[in-house]
């Protein structure tokens, strides 16, 4: 869970239990659901957000915005991005192309799935989906099978009429490709513009005046894991003049050879006039437009989408403010006042590059609102200054590491265009981890990153095709280490991504991947192969691009495409120093058993159902036997979405398959092993992150905390029996201590409730780095991700939930309802019984090592997984008021004073119709102090023996102030019954004055004289100012009491032992006493006096 500008909820300080309950209804045993207690915290960050396919702002209220994030989902926002909600978290796939809103009903929301680039990373739909509630709720409308959609068009006076341009499969042929009509509202779908197996539509535009004249550019195009063909013959711009029924391609003045990608536009103030940018041979291209409604056609420029590739960009558009003035999206935007005729670049200072959108409004032309790579950004000046919308956590991580600084590990992660980031998963701020806590290793696209064991001052980074760099957080330095070849080796060829591992023999040991092993032992200063070429080193230009090979003279694209025949993957046996593993691009795994002098070639067509096209993802070494190894493996790039996941036990000489009940289409990209139990892995697919307790044999999802998000790679941190994943468009996410699931079986979820073991608690005062808690007084839109809960963190798990009679009836009730069967009433007598039952209650109750009870607090009572924390304080001693007054924003919740450091048991009750029963424990844990002060304070024992004095003055003081309000109270009230009395007047009003008035002189000697308080004059300490003293050495400090403090405790003890007695007489005697004549005399009853009789 987040904190960002979302309605999501933060656990603050002061909170004593943070709970993540499984749903009512949940399934027991080894099923995702009964997991989903364990929840995933994701930390962001947004400091540099992530890749937006596509925008729509609301046509009437311009504060209302949907985002399409290439690889993250749908967010919406309600307050121009102040705050945002992910609003298709729950749906079956992830990557987003294009939103439209509804123009003749804005509550109407159409999403295309799949980005609309051409990218090597780009992740794949399941077609349109629309919400008719503003993003509420989603139904899936078909076009299953197009993958990518790039552009949705809704008729302007009929909703039921829409128009969908399908790319179709990038790296495959077939599928659903074209231009796809629906006049029954998505209900079915008419291909009315389509070629051949490798040709979809890119792009569609109306006429503004007409509905039925549309403009569509298809789009010819192959991406395989070797090269890409952006274009081909069937490219081509079609005109239709009813409404797609029949469509004329358009020719005069256009290019006559292979075309690649199109991006259309139309002029809003003269629509006869249409734009076209159009990419040619080798990323060559030029910007066409056309007067006359595309009869003819006159190219202007040039100009054409650069950097990655027109593949990446290309998306033409057209300003509602100015005619002539066109926007090219590319790595940096060009635009042209004069119809593509000369192009400038758009003024980009302090913005992300590659942009993808463009949003405008139409009553500023002074506003634009772009998205890029590295999230969203708006001006109100026309470029001349951006502003970033720093609260949309939809980061790309390809790979990331973990280091073992302490007390708080950092993640690294490398990332789609947004360098290589760091930072924490924790911190010790009340505020949680913010933007400001992430830092940069390493500029442009992020990959794989590691850290030195030991010395977390050590990162290596790498931007893409190898170019590794080691950084000294300690001075910041950045030292170039890519291995070079001798003169006379053939050039190195390095993956975009290429692997990097520190070998778990010596922590100065470096091994790299180019299509050689390199290794280092010294960090990266020197470099020597420890293999010859292990891939099958081939011509890319030679193999089959849309089943045929092609001239130099095409649409090829090798810009920002990873060189071919690389390593991709290395390992290392943790038990066996010289064991290696190298897993390749183009199907081949290589072993070594000897440090790399000999290698043993194993093609990966020859594993268990694994096709020989497989691109190794990841090769881990078993971490307790030399001779097993497992490899992830995905054929996504020949359109095969299966899962591969594979096991050797005889390092190498025979495998099996582990990806056992797997979903299809989540295709597998990494496989880490739990340290203790060797039969415990997760695994990362395609949507989501899996686990599994017996090597393999049943795979269980983490859904808890998790949306619909492609996992690209794992890590565990073992000093804290954490996992924490990379998602590709949901930056990290972390399951804190998994340790539940060493202790999972059949057994233990079946019985009653298991407590499981408990990690240590540590103990530190929480940072208020803000000021306050949670955002403090950033704003709305500060972004904050969660720590995990502080304190002492208990797992349990119940196999059924606690339930009431009620419950059981109306669950009995349902069923003969489902049933259509009659519904027995209950009858009075069993309705009052479930009226007077109280909830039922799971308990948990922390004891000392002297098994003093220190506090007990609940948890969730219903079936699965839950989590509880323990705030590390007594409860509070603090008087239970009679009447609820407002809170104090500026008091702690409902906690007291910190527990020491030391030893201390849980055990697990529940508490049902009254009655208490042990179900789990006691289970040890320790309380463990982490940051020793720079000075020398109290013993942390000594300061809680003291804090409970303060708790027992303060349990009596604000006891005699409740008591004082009670009693001034009664005096009003019997006040209030003599005036009704038929009594004269005289005597007992005299008496009742006199209490009152020495009500006031105890409150005054307790709290202050009030009227002077009023005036903020300064007053002689009171005993509760010198008692709130005397506490403040507990709320922010583990420094605990200076002499001073305990001199305002003696001070408050002896003047209140002066007060109480007083007190205490005029409220158990005196008063009694008066209200005793009071009954003599008939007055009417009040409360406080015994009940009257009858005579």
């Amino acid at each position: 869970m987040i904190r960002i500008a979302v309605a999501l909820t933060i656990v603050a300080l002061v909170l004593p239990v943070y709970a993540v309950a499984a749903e009512e209804g949940d399934d027991t045993g080894m099923t995702a659901k009964a997991f989903k207690g364990l929840e995933l915290r994701n930390i962001g960050p947004a400091l540099m957000s992530g890749r937006i396919a596509d925008i729509a702002i609301h046509p009437t209220d311009h504060s209302i915005w949907y985002v399409a994030v290439g690889s993250g989902g749908v967010w919406k926002t309600v307050n121009a991005g102040t705050t945002w909600e992910p609003i298709f978290d729950d749906e079956s796939v992830y990557s987003t192309g294009c939103v439209v809103i509804d123009p003749s009903n804005p509550h109407t929301v159409w999403v295309g799935t799949g980005e609309n680039v051409g990218g090597r990373h780009v992740g794949f739909g399941d077609g349109i989906y629309r919400s008719t509630d503003g993003g509420a709720n989603w139904t899936n409308m078909g076009l299953g099978d197009t993958q990518h959609l790039s552009e949705i068009i809704i008729h302007p006076e009929d909703s039921n009429i829409l128009w969908v341009a399908a790319q179709g499969p990038l790296w495959s042929p077939g599928g659903e490709r074209g231009l796809f009509k629906s006049t029954d509202g998505g209900d079915t779908w008419t291909n009315i513009l389509s070629a051949g197996e490798w040709t979809g539509v890119t792009d569609v535009v109306m006429d503004p005046r007409d509905p039925d004249v549309l403009y569509a550019a298809t789009w010819q195009h192959h991406r395989t894991v070797a090269a890409v063909m952006d274009g081909g013959p069937e490219t081509g711009i079609h005109r239709s003049t009813d409404g797609g029924e029949s469509w004329t391609e358009l020719t005069e003045g256009l290019p006559k050879g292979n075309m690649g990608k199109i991006g259309l536009a139309i002029s809003p103030q003269k629509p006869d006039v249409v734009y076209a940018a159009i990419e040619l041979d080798n990323r060559t291209g030029g910007v066409w437009r056309s007067a006359d409604r595309g009869a003819a056609w006159t190219k202007r420029s040039d100009a054409v989408a650069g950097a990655t590739g027109p593949h990446y960009y290309q998306e033409l558009v057209a300003s509602p403010h100015a005619f002539d003035r066109i926007y090219l999206m590319d790595v940096r935007i060009q635009v042209s006042d004069d119809g593509g005729a000369t192009f400038r670049r758009l003024k980009e200072e302090s913005k992300h590059s590659d942009n993808h959108a463009l949003a405008f409004l139409p009553d500023d032309p002074d506003y634009l609102l772009a998205g890029t790579d590295g999230g969203l950004y708006e001006t109100f000046d026309l470029a001349e200054n951006w502003r970033y919308v720093a609260n949309l956590p939809v980061t790309q991580f390809y790979k990331l590491a973990v280091d073992d600084t302490e007390p708080f590990y950092n993640v690294y992660g490398g990332t789609q265009d947004n360098n290589t980031q760091g930072g924490p998963v924790r911190t010790a701020s009340v505020n949680g981890i913010r933007n400001a806590d992430w830092f940069i290793t390493l500029f442009a696209d992020g990959h794989q990153p590691a850290v030195e064991p030991g010395n977390p001052n050590i990162v290596y980074s790498e931007w893409q095709e190898g170019n590794l760099t080691r950084t000294d957080r300690a001075t910041g330095g950045i030292v170039y280490i890519q291995p070079q070849p001798e003169p006379g080796d053939p050039p190195e060829r390095f993956n975009w991504d290429a692997p990097i591992l520190i070998s778990p023999h010596s922590p100065t040991r470096v091994y790299y991947g180019s299509q050689r092993v390199w290794r280092s032992d010294d960090r990266g200063d020197s470099w020597a192969p420890v293999s010859p070429d292990l891939t099958k080193d081939e011509d890319r230009m030679l193999l089959p691009v849309m089943g045929r090979q092609w001239s130099s003279d095409a649409t090829w694209d090798f810009g920002a495409m990873s060189v071919y025949n690389t390593i991709t993957s290395l390992a290392e046996s943790p038990v066996t120093e010289g064991v290696l593993w190298a897993g390749t691009d183009d199907g081949l795994i290589q072993v070594s058993s000897d440090g790399g002098s000999n290698w043993t070639a194993i093609a990966v067509g020859d594993l268990p159902g694994v096709p020989d096209t497989a691109f190794v993802n990841d090769i881990k070494a078993d971490l307790f036997d030399s001779d097993t190894a497992y490899v992830s493996l995905d054929n996504h790039k020949y359109g095969d979405f299966s899962p591969y996941l594979v096991k050797t036990t005889d390092r190498g000489k025979s495998w099996r398959s582990m990806a056992g009940d797997l979903p299809d289409r989540h295709l597998v990209w990494r496989l880490v092993q739990d340290h203790v139990e060797a039969d415990l892995f997760f695994l990362a697919t395609e949507f989501g992150i899996f686990f599994t307790i017996d090597g393999g044999g049943q795979w269980i999802k983490l859904e808890g905390g998790a949306p619909t998000i492609s996992f690209r790679d794992l890590a565990i941190q073992r000093r804290e029996n954490d996992l924490v994943g990379a998602s590709f468009g949901r930056g990290f996410s972390v399951l804190d201590d998994y340790t539940p699931l060493r202790e999972v079986t059949d057994e233990v979820l079946a019985s009653e409730a298991h407590l499981f073991k408990v990690k240590d608690a540590l103990w530190y005062t929480q940072r208020r780095t803000l000021g306050q808690g949670g955002q403090a007084a950033q704003g709305a839109g500060y972004f904050i991700a969660e720590n995990p809960p502080f304190g002492a963190v208990f797992t349990y798990h119940l196999a059924d939930g606690l339930t009431t009679l009620k419950k059981e009836r109306r669950e009995a009730e349902k069923k003969l309802e489902k049933e259509g069967a009659d519904t027995p009433y209950a009858g009075f007598d069993a309705l009052e019984t479930e009226r007077r039952q109280p909830e039922p209650a799971i308990l948990l109750t922390i004891r000392n090592a002297d098994g003093d009870v220190v506090r007990t607090v609940t948890g969730p009572a219903k079936k699965g997984f839950h989590r509880v924390a323990w705030d590390l304080r007594y409860p509070t001693t603090k008087a239970v008021e009679l009447i609820r007054s407002e809170p104090n924003p500026w008091e702690r919740g409902g906690g007291g004073h910190k527990a020491p450091p030391g030893s201390y048991t849980v055990t697990l009750s529940k508490r049902v119709d009254g009655e208490a029963t042990v179900l789990a424990g006691p289970t040890p844990f320790e309380v463990v102090r982490v940051f020793p002060g720079s000075l020398e304070g109290t013993d942390p024992a000594d300061a809680a023996r003291y804090m409970a004095r303060v708790a027992e003055l303060r349990r009596a003081a604000t006891a005699a102030d409740e008591a004082l309000k009670n009693g001034f109270g009664r005096v009003e009230r019997l006040s209030e019954a003599l005036g009704r009395s038929t009594i004269d007047p005289g005597t007992l009003d005299t008496e009742l004055e006199a209490i009152r008035q020495r009500l006031h002189d105890i409150d005054a000697r307790l709290s202050g004289n009030r009227s002077a308080a009023s005036f903020n004059v300064p007053q002689t300490p009171t005993v509760s100012r010198r008692l709130r003293v005397a506490g403040f050495s507990d709320g922010q400090s583990d420094y605990g009491p200076t002499p001073h403090h305990r001199r305002q405790l003696e001070i408050a003890e002896t003047e209140f032992a002066g007060i109480l007695p007083e007190l205490k007489q005029l409220l158990e005697i005196g008063l009694p006493a008066l209200e005793a004549e009071m009954e003599a005399a008939g007055v009417p009853w009040s409360p406080g006096r015994p009940l009257p009789g009858v005579n």
